[in-house]
């Protein structure tokens, strides 16, 4: 129901006024009115509802005539709401039918009839059918996630003719946020991931932080951020089990999701001293765009990362997206090139890692990927953390009528004759990490440094 409704937001008002006068009425006696102006007795601001009573028999008509209307246009309401989820049941019916790898489970996709809910039950109704394919790359997102943002600019060529209308006037993909996600575990809400270029990083958030509030209200991934642009929020969160909270002031920014992937990637590059050995870091956050795999070649052929002795890889990511080859930076046979201008200015062309690396891996490396670590573990080199996402399955993007998304796998993926959607990539090093009040401690990046130095 849209509480932007004039109608309905009279209407509210005059119920809020009966019910405040009922509860005065129960704390002061039976014969209790609100004081007029400048009177003494319980003071409610003179609230809105007594200017309602007031208001005489005009006004008592007007509402009820509102309240009418709103009665009214309830079943209406209703009727095209359940409309509209019928529709989106049954474009998302004829999308799997049709595209959907598996034929077979394809032909025999079909969603129970959930129209009659509430948007909630619908929600959770398709998803339990969508997980009911047993496939990767394969779900519905809504306006309110994150995931939403982010699917839509990975896959905005498959959706380009809808962004204009969804992100006026230009069709860039943003959201109002701060740069972190939160997952909850345990039964509590914690940031699983602090985006390192954005401004909850620069504030200083934590990857293991409880997150307990957003301006004192629950976090929602978009709706505690929306028309926040630009401003403030306050984060509380708890560092430690048995710790006071904290608060932390962070801004809201618009964020478009495939700059802030790279610009992360950008900012997660670092060199330290260790053992008397130059290390390199960098974590792939996604590699879905050639903004990506340009940053990685310069980095590593002429960029900050060309003089280490060593490098972590960090593939913990959000999304893999990895091309085929990706790989071929620290794998290939054919000697690295580079291009120099007449003033002697030196540009990555053909870049080849001939050092010591060790990769991260987690659940979080998916798709692209788990086949770039695949590729990295069967030419030895050294895998450290937890077994990736088993989520290696060619996937595109669907609009639906009522604007959220359908995630959809439409190619299987045969890596080596395996199937790494049945099986992952499992670690040489398994490394586990607990995630819950980290505070600043990483175990398997720890692991990764060791086994990147006894290479040395």
């Amino acid at each position: 129901m849209n509480v932007n409704n004039p109608y309905l937001f009279r209407t509210l008002r005059f119920c809020n006024a009966t019910n405040c006068i009922a509860r005065m009425r129960q704390r002061h006696g039976p014969k209790f009115l609100p004081p007029p102006s400048g009177g003494s007795g319980p003071r409610i601001a003179k609230i809105r509802c007594f200017s309602v009573v007031q208001a005489g028999g005009r006004a008592i008509e007007q509402l009820r005539l509102a309240l009418a209307i709103v009665l009214t246009l309830a079943p209406i309401l209703a009727a095209a709401q359940e409309s509209g989820r019928e529709a989106v049941g049954e474009r998302i019916e004829e999308i799997v039918r049709e595209n959907f790898y598996d034929a077979q489970r394809a032909e025999s996709f079909a969603l129970p009839d959930a129209s009659h809910g509430d948007a909630e039950s619908f929600h959770a109704i398709v998803a339990e059918a969508l997980v009911g394919l047993g496939a990767s790359h394969t779900g519905r997102y809504e306006p309110d996630e994150i995931d939403y943002h982010e699917l839509l600019d990975i896959f905005r060529f498959a959706v380009r003719k809808d962004l204009r209308r969804l992100f006026p006037p230009d069709g860039e993909v943003s959201y109002p946020g701060i740069g972190l996600i939160a997952k909850e575990v345990g039964g509590s809400l914690f940031v699983t991931d602090v985006y390192h270029a954005g401004t909850a990083a620069r504030a200083g958030v934590r990857e293991g932080d409880e997150l307990l509030a957003v301006d004192g209200e629950p976090y929602g991934e978009i709706a505690s951020f929306e028309g926040k642009a630009g401003k403030d929020v306050t984060l509380r969160l708890r560092r430690e089990s048995e710790a006071e909270p904290v608060d932390l002031s962070v801004e809201v920014e618009a964020i478009r999701p495939n700059e802030m992937f790279t610009a992360s990637i950008s900012k997660s590059i670092r060199t330290f001293e260790h053992e008397g050995a130059k290390i390199g870091y960098i974590r792939l956050w996604s590699f879905t765009s050639a903004e990506t795999r340009e940053l990685v070649n310069e980095e590593i052929g002429t960029g900050r990362l060309s003089a280490a002795d060593g490098l972590i890889l960090d593939l913990r990511s959000r999304w893999g997206g990895a091309p085929l080859d990706a790989a071929e930076i620290f794998l290939g046979g054919t000697p690295p090139t580079e291009f120099r201008d007449r003033e002697g200015n030196r540009f990555a062309g053909n870049v080849r890692w001939r050092k010591p690396v060790v990769a991260i891996i987690d659940e979080g490396t998916r798709s692209g990927l788990e086949a770039f670590a695949y590729a990295l573990k069967t030419n030895g080199i050294p895998l450290v953390g937890a077994r990736t996402a088993r989520a290696v399955l060619a996937g595109t993007a669907f609009m639906l009528p009522d604007d959220s998304l359908l995630l959809l796998a439409v190619r299987d993926v045969v890596t080596d004759g395996r199937r790494l959607e049945e099986t992952g990539v499992e670690p040489d090093i398994p490394v586990e990490r607990d995630i819950r009040y980290e505070n600043g401690d990483d175990p398997q990046f720890d692991a990764a440094l060791r086994a990147l130095a006894e290479r040395l």
